[in-house]
């Protein structure tokens, strides 16, 4: 297929400055080979000129091979007043040895005036020079604009002669960047067409997400013609970041409708926006467009009952065309709809005819009000639709347990004890932790594990508490979320109480119940 949109993406330069955003040299090389399994046209590694990291990057991705993506290096034009083959800079893109470089350069003349203080003159020479050397060498160039919006806006001659001096010196890609992230989509339209009558190069988009447009004005760029977007994945970058191709991919393809990156590839988009951000340990943003876990969520009862007749009434596209799943949610705004198509999620064959359907909403709507929460507490809801549905007894309860924590000298001791009941069998045990929910998870585990060898697999992963109504200070109720995992899937429980131990109790307790019941409730409804 060829590309009618070129995809550049930016992640392991742009974004990384992004504010907690790291990769090691091995994330880097991982996260490019995963660019380019996926298909993405260009992988920018970095500046060579920056950082010693990037310029080993650069040495190893030299014995990497990438099937689809060209990897660029990224560096700026020469400095004023220097030869270009002086220019260490320079030499360094050229010791990248990657078939792609991007140089950037100055279109703003308050850049050329007061941060560079160079002439107007010697600001196109440093472009022109720059981008004739690259390409005497045998370099694909891309020139990034920078501030060409700005500067734009603040003189059309000059910063059309700056495009100019690149497209003359032999640049392949002209890309207008909207570095300051403040224009609006009919300002990148009107910029846009005044670039593309005064050039006959390529152009490409840049943009950042400063007031919440960066994927709007690149979409408004290519309506205005250019056929080259660059961004980052899950919007990494400067500030409030860059534009997310997470999102300019599926509108280029579903929306567009215009030949880009592999169509088979944007089934496996959220897939690669979760490896990323498991890469850069930074938690997946549950909101993003297309492929956060909300963007298929359905909460309101209304719209439940219609997705629950025809799917495409409150849903743009089917969530699994770019690998995401469909959510119900449950809280106090659930109606019976919410209820039968998230027990059916879970497993359960139930309809909205089955007689426990309503003591079920009124259970869990009586919770929510207490301070319950069941969006993020799957396990704890699947609990509660099961004992709704079957007489089954728990697989064991809690008779008793005790907390106390003791203090030497600087350092703190926590002990819990806890007493077990497993069918007639009562265990009665005691461990140490870090904290009390710690000792009480090891007390838990230590009394059960004979009983369920299974529960060695399974480990807390996250623990969240709320403060329900911070009104009434130390006595406000406390909500605890547990994540757990055994290796295989992973699901969230739920506790509430004025006392913050008895609530992660509950939590903890619904947590290792769930991993032993979870596979009794598939298709049988209990």
């Amino acid at each position: 297929m060829t590309p009618e949109i070129e995809i550049y993406d930016t992640t392991l330069r742009d974004g990384t400055q992004g504010e907690g955003v790291a990769f090691s040299v091995a994330d880097k090389l991982r996260v490019a080979e995963r660019l380019d399994a996926f298909g993405v046209h260009y992988i920018e590694g970095g500046w060579p000129g920056s950082n010693p990291k990037d310029i080993e990057f650069f040495e190893q991705a030299k014995r990497r091979v990438f099937k689809r993506a060209r990897l660029a290096a990224f560096g700026s034009t020469r400095r004023k007043d220097i030869a270009v083959a002086d220019d260490e800079q320079v030499r360094l893109l050229l010791d990248a040895a990657t078939p792609v470089v991007t140089i950037y350069g100055k279109t703003w003349l308050l850049h050329v005036l007061e941060v560079l203080q160079t002439t107007p003159e010697e600001n196109l020479s440093m472009i022109g020079d720059t981008v004739r050397f690259l390409k005497q060498h045998g370099r694909f160039v891309v020139y990034d604009a920078e501030h060409a919006f700005d500067g734009c806006k603040d003189n059309r001659e000059y910063a059309l002669a700056t495009w100019r001096a690149a497209e003359a010196a032999g640049a392949d890609i002209v890309v207008l960047c909207d570095t300051n992230g403040g224009s609006l989509p009919n300002e990148i339209v009107e910029l846009t067409k005044y670039a593309r009558a005064g050039l006959a190069v390529r152009l490409g988009i840049h943009t950042h997400d400063d007031i919440g447009l960066g994927v709007a004005n690149a979409i408004a760029a290519l309506d205005a013609g250019v056929s080259h977007v660059q961004g980052t994945l899950n919007g990494y970058g400067e500030r409030t970041g860059n534009c997310n191709l997470t999102s300019v991919m599926p509108i280029v393809h579903f929306k567009l409708k215009r030949p880009s990156v592999p169509p088979e590839s944007l089934a496996q988009l959220k897939e690669l926006s979760h490896f990323v951000d498991e890469t850069a340990n930074i938690r997946p943003n549950p909101r993003l467009p297309w492929i956060g876990a909300a963007a298929f969520s359905h909460k309101g009862g209304t719209h439940v009952n219609a997705v629950q007749k025809v799917i495409r009434s409150y849903e743009h596209i089917d969530p699994m065309l770019v690998g995401n799943l469909r959510h119900v949610l449950i809280s106090d705004l659930a109606g019976r709809s919410n209820i039968v198509m998230k027990a059916r999620e879970l497993g359960f064959d139930i309809t909205n005819a089955t007689p426990q359907v309503r003591e079920m909403l009124a259970r869990i709507k009586d919770l929510e009000h207490q301070g319950y929460e069941f969006e993020s507490a799957d396990g704890s809801l699947a609990l509660l639709i099961r004992r709704a549905l079957t007489e089954a007894s728990p697989p064991f309860s809690v008779d008793a347990y005790h907390v106390s924590v003791r203090r030497e000298g600087d350092k703190s001791f926590c002990e819990a004890v806890v007493k077990v009941r497993v069918g007639d069998e009562s265990e009665h045990r005691v461990a140490e932790g870090d904290g009390p929910v710690n000792a009480l998870d090891g007390a838990l585990r230590a009394a059960l594990v004979r009983h369920y060898r299974q529960l060695t697999d399974v480990r807390l992963i996250d623990y969240k508490v709320r403060i329900i109504d911070s009104t009434i200070g130390t006595a406000a109720r406390t909500r605890v979320l547990i994540e757990s995992s055994d290796g295989v899937s992973e699901w969230g429980t739920v506790g509430v109480n004025d006392n913050i131990v008895e609530a992660s109790l509950q939590a903890l307790v619904d947590s290792l119940e769930f991993a032993l019941v979870k596979g009794k409730m598939v298709t049988s409804g209990v």
